[in-house]
């Protein structure tokens, strides 16, 4: 296929890997897209199931808050199972998990129903209904899957907490989302020890007072704390004649909720991102199997974790509405050895392989002995998400991992978009670093503070300028932030918070964040909950918190700290208030340093200017001034 010359470091597809691709010609799907939007989305609507089909695609009538689909009634867990037990998937592989001490488990898609059904039964026996929070907080482990697909199933909106946040977050999310029912693994492995996610969410449930129910399901064994008619096992519930393998579906309107989903924003409180039922169906359907080329013999895996949307999208809702064969694994990339991943392609098969840059720079520094060791022939498609990816760690990707045969998905797409947004597709040529274009029919662009677009190469704005189907539909209970935080900026386009370039071929450069948010390993921190959490600490007046560059991580923490009179400045009181942040927010957001001053500088309206604070550590020129205090 004759592709024009495209500027600077192009990698251009094999006829193999065009041959085999869902989509041969990206320009000639993005002309049909463009033209007719409405219809190309209900074009792929249409190869799924619904109980009673849409009376309109798309209603701008009360923008932003848009609808997909409306008066379409459907279930999605409906989607992801049943519809594939009429056809030959009922005996596929649904789900292959191993777990990071080597424990297998495999289920069919006949299986993962049966699970899934049960799973609701108990829900629906502890009084879980129709748009009732539960609140999920466990590791990769399957029965997180099958949570999420009960509660979808029963019309319930989940919230998962990633497992590796700790007691504020989580009592912050359960609080938030007035959940009634808790489901938490007793504990995870991670690099050989236990997380002991009971015993935080002990922690965090005296600080809230909303949930009814906690739901434990046993991975690790050990000894944990049970609260007399509060606590219950799922595997003894499990076994009780309610659970058995029937459960009648809730029919969901295409705007009910599906989930909430937690994410970092500029003030203190994360933001809970809504997404609805029908539009974010279709847009991650659409885009897994355009992007990932999502084919029948394909076993795929998205090393992400099911609490981020990463996870939510691309490993419970996408694969399963394709019909795919998923891997799913436990535990950490380099445990025991920096060869494990590479290990269980091999063994498994694995066909598609979809990560986050960090981990990829994490495995680089081993160096390629260890991915040499393994035949990793059967890989065809590589992916990555959640920041912008090095040009050098594209390379390393490429040739080792992928030996130049497997085309890089470099994807940026957000929590809130629910769906990848830039995007390549297989049969698309690549530039290492760029995410390429948006997705078909979808317009995107860069722009200056007053909307205009920027020249090429030239950095703005990255804003969404039409709706898509996945889109959040507002802010839970709080439609004003909703309408404030993205979509004040710039009228009638969605701003993304990120800042990006745009070369001469159309191709689009993320940058990074605007906002107050740093990126540390793919996962979105607000400053403002690493500094609330430092100031919790009786020993800590204020404090502010920076990103700085890091090259495993993509950022690194650093925090400034002015100490409360009567404390001393000293080593041991800085890895005591690292301790702090772990144990309040989680490992993830623990500070890399802390560097007590006595002074931090800010605005004349009392707004710390992290700027100010990064140039200073980079020994850059902090910019203009005009705003600080003296």
């Amino acid at each position: 296929m004759h592709h024009k010359q495209l500027s600077g470091e192009v990698y251009y597809p094999s006829s193999e890997v065009i041959e085999r691709a869902h989509i041969k010609n990206w320009d000639e799907l993005n002309e049909t897209a463009k033209k007719d939007y409405p219809g190309f989305w209900e074009k792929m609507a249409n190869e799924l199931h619904w109980f009673q089909k849409w009376d309109k695609v798309i209603d701008d009538s009360q923008k932003p808050f848009y609808k997909w689909f409306t008066n379409a009634k459907l279930n999605v867990a409906y989607n992801c199972l049943d519809v594939h037990l009429k056809t030959f998937r009922r005996n596929k592989l649904a789900l292959i998990w191993e777990g990071e001490n080597g424990d297998l488990r495999t289920y069919s898609y006949h299986a993962l129903h049966r699970e899934v059904c049960k799973f609701a039964n108990v829900l629906k026996s502890l009084g879980v209904n129709k748009g009732d929070r539960v609140t999920i907080y466990m590791g990769r482990i399957p029965e997180i899957i099958m949570a999420m697909l009960a509660c979808a199933r029963i019309g319930a909106i989940h919230s998962v907490v990633y497992g590796g946040f700790s007691v504020e977050a989580l009592s912050e999310r359960i609080e938030d989302s007035q959940s009634k029912v808790l489901i938490v693994a007793d504990g995870a492995y991670q690099r050989g020890k236990i997380v002991p996610l009971k015993q935080i969410a002990d922690e965090a449930l005296q600080r809230c007072g909303t949930v009814e129910n906690v739901l434990v399901v046993r991975r690790t064994g050990q000894q944990i704390n049970m609260e007399q008619g509060r606590d219950m096992w799922y595997h003894e519930l499990v076994n009780l004649p309610i659970a058995n393998q029937n459960c009648a579906l809730e029919i969901m309107d295409a705007e009910d909720p599906l989930f909430i989903l937690y994410t970092s924003g500029t003030t203190g409180k994360p933001k809970a991102i809504l997404h609805t039922q029908a539009g974010y169906m279709v847009g991650v359907y659409t885009t897994l199997k355009f992007v990932f080329d999502i084919h029948e013999e394909d076993r795929y895996w998205c090393a992400a974790d099911p609490g981020w949307i990463t996870g939510h999208s691309y490993i419970v809702y996408g694969p399963l509405l394709n019909g795919a064969t998923s891997f799913l694994y436990e535990g950490a990339p380099n445990y025991p050895y920096p060869n494990r991943w590479w290990q269980m392609i091999e063994k498994y098969g694995i066909n598609i392989l979809y990560t986050a840059p960090t981990a990829i720079r994490g495995l680089m520094r081993f160096g390629e002995s260890w991915v040499l060791r393994h035949d990793l022939s059967s890989l065809r498609l590589l992916g990555t998400v959640g920041e912008p990816i090095n040009p050098e760690a594209w390379r390393w990707y490429y040739k080792v991992v992928g030996k130049e045969k497997c085309p890089i998905m470099d994807t940026w797409w957000q929590t809130e978009t629910g769906m990848f947004m830039i995007t390549p597709m297989p049969s698309v040529p690549l530039k290492p670093g760029s995410g390429t274009r948006p997705f078909p029919g979808i317009e995107m662009d860069v722009v200056d503070e007053n909307g205009n677009s920027v020249k090429p190469n030239e950095e703005g704005y990255l804003v969404i300028k039409t709706p898509w189907p996945a889109m959040l539909r507002t802010v839970y209970k709080d439609p004003e932030r909703y309408v404030n935080q993205y979509w004040s900026r710039f009228d009638g386009w969605y701003l993304t918070g990120d800042s990006a370039k745009k070369d001469e071929d159309g191709y689009f450069w993320i940058i990074g964040r605007v906002d107050d948010v740093i990126k540390v390993s793919g996962y979105r921190l607000g400053t403002a909950e690493i500094e609330s959490a430092l100031v919790s600490h009786p020993a800590v007046a204020e404090a502010a918190a920076i990103g700085l560059p890091h090259e495993v991580k993509g950022n690194a923490i650093y925090a400034y700290v002015i100490l409360r009179n009567g404390f001393e400045k000293s080593s041991q009181l800085a890895e005591e208030l690292r301790q702090h942040v772990a144990h309040e927010v989680g490992p993830i957001a623990k500070p890399e340093h802390i560097e007590f001053v006595d002074s931090l500088p800010k605005t004349r309206s009392g707004k710390i200017m992290r700027r100010v604070l990064k140039a200073r550590a980079l020994g850059q020129d902090p910019g203009n001034l005009s705003t600080l205090e003296e």
